[in-house]
């Protein structure tokens, strides 16, 4: 078992929301559940229950009470949450009306702005108006592509309080990622900025917004929000749809009205990375996205009134959709766009005491950069408001736990979160409740059913395997676009196990109920048919000063699969004989023989998503002379050019 790194006190899980809902559902259900493996227990075993419990607790308001909770066939996917229920999804995330701040928006150049819970409402009034009479009715399609301020949010949550579907992309995305994206849904409105900043640049997006536009003969109206080019103006877009400035389509005043859909209501579109071909379109409903975001922040993240939640991301990924329904616990949001970095390091933990953060969210690679950029924030920042550290992207490795709590604050849980696009949210989440083990993810989400799995089927605890969910949860997507028998939704995540989730992550269930993730099971190398996690890797080269970043993949070689393993290294420093041998050594000593890679080659840079996770099968398909389908989503396609035809792999 691994070393504790920290526990919370009595008197800290006294005051959290979660010992709260174990005494509520105690007390409702006249039951003696005592810890937190037990609650879990519950919330599986009795899902009716414990699903009507988190509507009860957080106060979801029906306008039309449901018939009944669930009504469920032999196999999954044939669930129906709460059916005759109607919601709407904006309501609830309006609910405060108060003169308190409920976002703030920061901008890379230091701009900051901010509208108190009442000035949120309505402006969501005034925009709702406008996009009602440009025609936007229950489920018509309103995409974005914006950068994370406070418009972007103010139009979220004027579409879904009409019932109307929202769709959104980061302005990073290329061209084709935009059409690929948006061309298949068929928006009725865009709303667009016509520049935005990044790392100190301002980028104009005039001419890819028209490219962009010719390609969607679907829309009626288009929203120019100028943003990093003031000088924009409607002349500059060319569409037969309407063109507005944002500041000219509504007047801000009302109170809005809120349209109740039914629970299973389309709510978002969001979309698989798209690396391997056209991104899925997943669709998710009204009612399972709400329910299950405020259990994850009023519960597992602790979010209440007076708190505040930042998470570093942009539109374009579900971690914003996750973010924003802070709101629906009465948190305050904190949102930035820009580099994380610019103007130096320090930038975003500035942010957690000049904005009092309570729950700071991020990435492995963000916490990484930091510690090799030499800050120790616990020395050079108050960070008294920090009560929570979540990360998601990938698994964080262990160094990066002891960087944490040495440098930045001892008394804090540290949750690292796995989960996805999928399911727009977790499976694998943070506890206020438990201990944070070195390298360990906390535990189990309530009301999800997770189990590891080897190739036959079976559950198994302490090996590695298929992370699987095996009973019906509210977050599970309704559907995929122009998908109307449902056959793509089950060959995507029912097809491994006929009526059983496959997450499509290679991980493990450890005795004490903690969770590792060894990386996605489709990058899973497969030398001599053992199958290793390319995380069990990169937690080794991380211990490597001289290398900044890796990506594994398996090659395939004499009829076998041999590993290799591609660094970029610190300025200055060069793959000589003996750094080979000092990454090989250090992955031999802590692995196994079989996961030491054959080949060890130098690039200068590691291709990523726009959402800054590894791609190895886009590497593994250059490396293999395929094509890569769609290099749109990736944040530096001219990276994957470092890796074809490289000879020292043909030997």
């Amino acid at each position: 078992m691994s070393t504790i790194l920290w526990q919370p006190d009595a008197d800290r899980i006294g005051k959290t929301r979660m010992e709260a809902f174990r005494r509520f559902i105690n007390q409702r259900h006249h039951l003696h559940v005592d810890d937190y493996p037990a609650l879990h227990q519950w919330s599986i075993d009795q899902r009716a229950d414990f699903w009507q419990a988190i509507v009860d607790f957080f106060d979801i308001r029906f306008h039309q009470q449901p018939d009944c909770v669930l009504l469920e066939g032999a196999q999954m996917p044939s669930a129906q949450w709460f059916p005759g229920a109607t919601l709407n999804f904006a309501e609830h995330l309006l609910r405060r009306r108060d003169d308190a701040v409920a976002v703030v928006a920061i901008a890379e150049n230091g701009q900051r702005e901010q509208l108190t819970w009442a000035q949120l409402s309505e402006h969501v009034a005034g925009l709702q108006n406008s996009l009602k009479a440009a025609g936007v009715g229950l489920g018509d399609r309103v995409a974005a592509c914006m950068p994370n301020t406070w418009q972007t949010l103010v139009a979220m949550l004027a579409t879904t309080s009409l019932g109307a579907i929202w769709s959104c992309s980061s302005p990073d995305f290329g061209t084709q990622g935009v059409i690929d994206r948006f061309g298949q849904i068929e928006p009725k409105v865009l709303i667009t900025c016509a520049g935005y900043r990044y790392a100190g640049k301002d980028i104009e997006q005039t001419v890819k917004v028209n490219e962009i536009l010719v390609r969607l003969p679907s829309l009626q109206q288009l929203i120019v929000v100028p943003y990093a080019r003031p000088q924009a103006r409607i002349d500059d877009f060319h569409t037969p749809a309407n063109v507005s400035l944002w500041e000219d389509f509504y007047e801000v005043g009302g109170e809005p009205d809120f349209i109740a859909v039914p629970f299973a209501h389309p709510l978002y579109i969001l979309y698989s990375s798209g690396t391997t071909g056209v991104p899925k379109c997943i669709i998710h409903s009204t009612g399972g996205v709400l329910l299950q975001h405020v259990k994850e922040h009023g519960l597992h993240a602790d979010l209440g009134v007076g708190d505040r939640l930042f998470y570093y991301t942009t539109c374009g990924w579900m971690m914003w959709n996750w973010l924003v329904s802070a709101l629906a616990v009465g948190s305050a949001v904190v949102l930035y766009d820009g580099s994380p970095f610019h103007p130096g390091p320090e930038r975003l933990v500035d942010l957690i005491d000049d904005e009092r953060i309570s729950v700071f969210g991020t990435s492995p690679k963000f916490l990484a950069t930091l510690e090799s950029s030499g800050l120790k924030p616990r020395h050079s920042h108050d960070l008294g408001s920090l009560k929570t550290l979540l990360s998601t992207g990938s698994a964080l490795s262990p160094q990066s736990y002891d960087y944490v709590y040495r440098d930045i604050k001892s008394d804090l849980c540290l949750a690292s979160m796995s989960g996805g696009t999928d399911i727009v949210s977790c499976f694998v989440i943070g506890n206020p409740l438990l201990p944070v083990r070195r390298g360990e993810m906390q535990g189990k989400s309530l009301g999800m059913a997770i189990e590891v799995w080897n190739d036959e089927g079976h559950p198994v605890i302490g090996e590695k395997g298929e992370l699987v969910c095996t009973r019906h949860f509210p977050a599970m997507p309704i559907g995929l676009w122009h998908d109307a028998d449902g056959e793509k939704l089950r060959a995507s995540y029912f097809s491994q196990f006929p009526g059983v989730w496959a997450q499509g992550d290679y991980a493990e269930q450890l005795v004490h109920g903690a969770m590792m993730i060894h990386g996605r099971s489709d990058a899973v190398l497969n030398p001599g048919g053992v199958r290793i996690g390319t995380s069990e890797i990169y937690r080794q080269v991380e211990k490597v000063p001289q290398v900044v970043d890796s990506v594994a993949i398996g090659q395939q070689w004499q009829d076998d699969v041999r590993v290799v393993l591609f660094v970029k290294l610190r300025e200055g420093v060069s793959l000589d004989e003996g750094l080979q041998q000092q990454i090989r050594q250090i992955i031999r000593a802590n692995t196994t023989p079989r996961h030491v890679p054959e080949k060890i080659v130098a690039v200068t840079d590691i291709p990523r998503t726009i959402s800054g996770k590894v791609v190895e099968l886009a590497v593994r398909n250059v490396v293999h002379g395929q094509q890569v389908k769609n290099t749109d989503a990736l944040a530096n396609p001219e990276a994957l050019e470092q890796y074809r035809n490289r000879p020292e792999l043909h030997n």
